[in-house]
């Protein structure tokens, strides 16, 4: 009798401890899905708004990243009450997306660069993101070239030295960076090409300007 009470009372553990499991599975799967609802969502605004600075359509592209910024507000919560979720890689990636269009967007418009305070995220996703950000000011530079619009050219390769110089100064574990080397090693890569190609560019247009000197001015046949 008393062996048959024990095994009752294992079996009513057993049952609440599934119990707890289940809700608490449960728990972690709606906060998992809308974390990946969200993070979807913030890589497309994202997205869509560096298209549209690359279109000089700047006050779509804000409206688009003033868009993104209320989605990753919403984060906040999950980030509270489910960090493992959070943390656990695709919505950092969504926050590195993030962070490229709102910088993209600063340095096209030739506004200070927001920091991670300002647009509530940590310093992983920010330097990552930031380093995605070359990519793009590589593609804005070689824009204005097709377009011989040197304007802005040497200032935005300047940035580019300075966040390469900023990154290639965190020498920190991949695990504690979130794989930050590789991404220097390809800034370093678009910033030689980059420098490659608008000294080629400022080369050239100087010629052209000396052998346009050099011509003599046509003749007067009347």
């Amino acid at each position: 009798m008393a062996d048959q009470k024990r095994d009752e009372g294992a079996v009513e553990a057993l049952r609440s401890y599934a119990a707890l499991a289940q809700a608490e599975f449960s728990r972690h799967h709606e906060a998992r899905e809308e974390a990946l609802r969200l993070s979807r969502e913030i890589v497309r605004g994202s997205a869509n708004s560096i298209r549209a600075s690359h279109r000089g359509e700047l006050k779509r592209a804000e409206e688009l990243a003033a868009g993104v910024r209320a989605l990753v507000r919403r984060l906040d919560d999950v980030r509270e009450k489910h960090p493992k979720v959070f943390y656990g890689g695709f919505v950092e990636d969504a926050l590195q997306e993030y962070v490229e269009a709102h910088a993209t967007l600063a340095l096209i418009r030739g506004t200070p660069l927001p920091g991670p305070c300002d647009l509530g995220v940590e310093s992983r996703p920010y330097l990552n993101g930031l380093a995605d950000t070359t990519g793009e000011i590589r593609r804005y530079i070689l824009d204005g070239l097709r377009r011989d619009d040197f304007t802005r050219c040497e200032d935005l390769l300047d940035v580019m030295d300075e966040v390469y110089t900023h990154l290639v100064s965190m020498d920190y574990p991949d695990a504690v960076t979130g794989g930050l080397r590789r991404r220097t090693d390809m800034v370093r890569g678009v910033l030689e090409r980059t420098r490659g190609d608008l000294t080629m560019a400022l080369r050239q247009r100087r010629l052209e300007a000396r052998l346009a000197a050099m011509e003599p001015e046509e003749q007067d046949d009347s």
